[in-house]
C-alpha cells in the first residue's frame, strides 16, 4: 500500500472546510492522505505568529473538520500547539494562509507570514510549504469584515486572488487555488443562486456542508497529489451527480491552469 501523503494546515474555519473530504478524497482517487487541521476560528497570520512566540496550546488538531482530542494534558485543555503539531508526523506539505477578510489586503501578511515560515522550515525541513488561496464572500453576505470590499464580492475575489498571487510569488510558495475554482464555479449558473443554482456556502462566507467542501477537497487533492480528479468516485452523500461532474471537470481547467502558469 503506498505511504499517505502527510498533510498539515496551519489554519482556521477555512482550512477546516478545505480538508474535510479531502482524506475521502484520496481514498477514492488511488492516493491515500492524512490530512490535519489546526484549528482556531478566524485566526489570522498574525496570531499565529503570536502563538509561536508563546507557545501556545490553543488549536484543535482536526481529522475530517473534527478535534482528534479534547484534552493532551490538564493544562492543556484547549489542544496543541503548533511546534506540537509539526512534531506529530514527518509531513510531507504544510500549509498557510490569512484569515478570509485580510487576505486581499496585502499589508496584513507582514512580517507575520515570514515568522511563520521560518519555524516551519526550521522544524520540517524536508516539508513542501503551500499557500491555502481562500475565497471570497457570497454577495449578500453581511457580515462586518466584507465592509472593507464595500460589500462587492467580485471587488473581494479580485482583491484576494491579486494578493495571494502576489504574497505567494514573493515567497516562493505555490498556491492551493480554491478561492480561483469558487469564482469560477459561481459564474456557472448550476452554482449561482441569483440564477435559481445552488449555493457554495453556508452563511455567506464559509463553504457548504456538501459541495463547497466536496469542491475545496478536490482543488486540494488534485493540487498536493496531483493526477486527474476526473470521474473520481466518491461525492458527499445525497450529491447530484450532474453538479458533482461539474466541480470535477472546473477542478482540473482551474488548478491545470494554476500549474501551467507556475510553470512559465
Amino acid at each position: 500500500m503506498n505511504e499517505p501523503l502527510k498533510i498539515l494546515a496551519i489554519g482556521n474555519s477555512f482550512s477546516q472546510d478545505a480538508t474535510r473530504y479531502l482524506e475521502a478524497a484520496g481514498e477514492a482517487g488511488g492516493r491515500p492522505v492524512l490530512a490535519r487541521n489546526l484549528y482556531i476560528p478566524g485566526c489570522s497570520l498574525e496570531r499565529h505568529a503570536e502563538n509561536l512566540r508563546h507557545r501556545a496550546y490553543e488549536y484543535e488538531y482536526q481529522k475530517d473538520g473534527e478535534h482528534l482530542f479534547s484534552t493532551i494534558l490538564p493544562d492543556r485543555k484547549k489542544g496543541v500547539s503548533i511546534r506540537m503539531a509539526l512534531a506529530m508526523e514527518e509531513w510531507d506539505i504544510v500549509t498557510v494562509q490569512q484569515v478570509s477578510h485580510l487576505a486581499g489586503v496585502y499589508e496584513s501578511y507582514f512580517p507575520w507570514l515570514s515568522e511563520i515560515l521560518s519555524v516551519v522550515r526550521a522544524e520540517r525541513p524536508r516539508a513542501a510549504i503551500w499557500f491555502h488561496g481562500t475565497w471570497a464572500y457570497e454577495p449578500d453576505c453581511r457580515r462586518e469584515q466584507f465592509a472593507q470590499y464595500r460589500y462587492d464580492a467580485a471587488e473581494m475575489t479580485k482583491a484576494v486572488l491579486l494578493t495571494t498571487e502576489r504574497v505567494a510569488g514573493q515567497f516562493g510558495l505555490p498556491v492551493i487555488p480554491v478561492g480561483a475554482l469558487v469564482a469560477a464555479l459561481r459564474e456557472k449558473p448550476a452554482f449561482d443562486p441569483a440564477q435559481g443554482g445552488v449555493s457554495l456556502c453556508r452563511d455567506g462566507f464559509h463553504l457548504s456542508f456538501d459541495y463547497g467542501r466536496y469542491a475545496a477537497a478536490l482543488v486540494w487533492y488534485r493540487a498536493l497529489a496531483g493526477g486527474s480528479v476526473k470521474g473520481l468516485p466518491f461525492s458527499p452523500e445525497g450529491a447530484e451527480p450532474s453538479l458533482v461532474d461539474l466541480i470535477q471537470e472546473t477542478v482540473e481547467q482551474v488548478v491545470g491552469r494554476a500549474v501551467g502558469a507556475a510553470a512559465v
